[in-house]
């Protein structure tokens, strides 16, 4: 796909089936969600923030869909910036039903406790800066999926997976009629700014750069190698990330991923016998490693990409030492 596009959608077609990448923007190509459109039935796989609906149903309308035909609102996990959009996705689909993990269906009917965890964290205003409003969302207009269940849009059947490590609520969704699996944060952050192009004669290969997260509260690294091992038995030609769109590359990426939650764990280790580690730094400068080994060199702007998730991967390592 062309990552030198800003517009709000892509799109991926096999015969009557059609997947569109919409591009959420709270950065350009930072957040995405899924339109994905299976004869007259359409989905979206999840919803980023109250600020981007908008986006959603301007994509909607751009492929002649009306939000009537909206059967289904997926969301991977109950993170904010994959979830706090669906109660006002759902308010403008009225045939919609979300599905979401048994864990996170239940804080999706009820956010109270999202929202005060969050507004505690970032103050009211702020809050509502960053993601809106997020209202309950009626009990009968929410199914939660459990492991291996299958939900039918137009012809395709798809499937989710439970799959922990980043987060005891989250599941993947594996969608065999386009051979896509849509991992949420499972499969990592493969932002497209840090894909770079090395010139070597008349080829133009892209250095690939992965990395897992470990946000808080659920990192755990036996679990987070399970997922990733769990998306490749699948056998997909694509996967489809929140941070960012379509990748084609799942061996490479899953090896970089092994080798982060490897480093990770190894920071945790650290923590937890009561070694004094600056995580964030360390994380850095493994960055810095890898990167350079890549022949990457990061800009100003990259680290400043970077930065908001180098924060919450040492956040969420740290808590998790603690935790044991």
């Amino acid at each position: 796909m062309d990552h030198g596009r800003h517009d709000s959608a892509k799109v991926r077609r096999m015969t009557n089936h059609a997947r569109f990448t919409v591009d959420c923007d709270v950065l350009p190509q930072f957040t995405a969600a899924y339109l994905r459109v299976a004869g007259d039935e359409a989905a979206f796989i999840e919803t980023h923030t109250a600020h981007a609906v908008p986006r959603l149903m301007r994509a909607l309308d751009e492929q002649g869909l009306r939000p009537e035909q909206v059967r289904w609102v997926v969301v991977t996990h109950a993170h904010l910036d994959h979830a706090a959009g669906a109660s006002a996705v759902i308010a403008r689909c009225p045939n919609a039903t979300l599905l979401a993990h048994p864990r996170a269906a239940r804080h999706l009917v009820d956010p109270s406790r999202l929202v005060a965890s969050a507004t505690s964290v970032y103050g009211a205003a702020r809050f509502a800066e960053l993601y809106g409003t997020i209202d309950p969302i009626p009990a009968d207009r929410v199914r939660a999926l459990d492991d291996g269940e299958t939900f039918a849009l137009g012809d395709a059947t798809l499937r989710v997976h439970h799959t922990a490590g980043h987060a005891k609520h989250h599941f993947i969704v594996d969608d065999p009629a386009i051979d896509t699996v849509y991992t949420g944060d499972t499969f990592g952050l493969v932002y497209p700014a840090l894909q770079r192009v090395r010139v070597h004669g008349a080829r133009l290969p892209v250095v690939r750069f992965a990395i897992a997260t470990t946000s808080p509260t659920d990192f755990d690294p036996d679990e987070a190698r399970k997922s990733v091992d769990k998306i490749l038995s699948l056998g997909r030609g694509a996967a489809c990330l929140t941070h960012f769109d379509e990748i084609r590359d799942l061996d490479e990426v899953a090896a970089q991923l092994r080798g982060w939650i490897d480093r990770s764990e190894a920071l945790l280790r650290r923590v937890a016998a009561g070694e004094e580690v600056d995580v964030a730094a360390e994380l850095r400068r493994a960055i810095a490693d890898d990167t350079a080994a890549r022949g990457l060199v990061l800009t100003d702007a990259d680290w400043k990409l970077l930065a908001t998730d180098i924060e919450l991967n040492a956040q969420g390592i740290v808590f998790a030492a603690k935790k044991r």
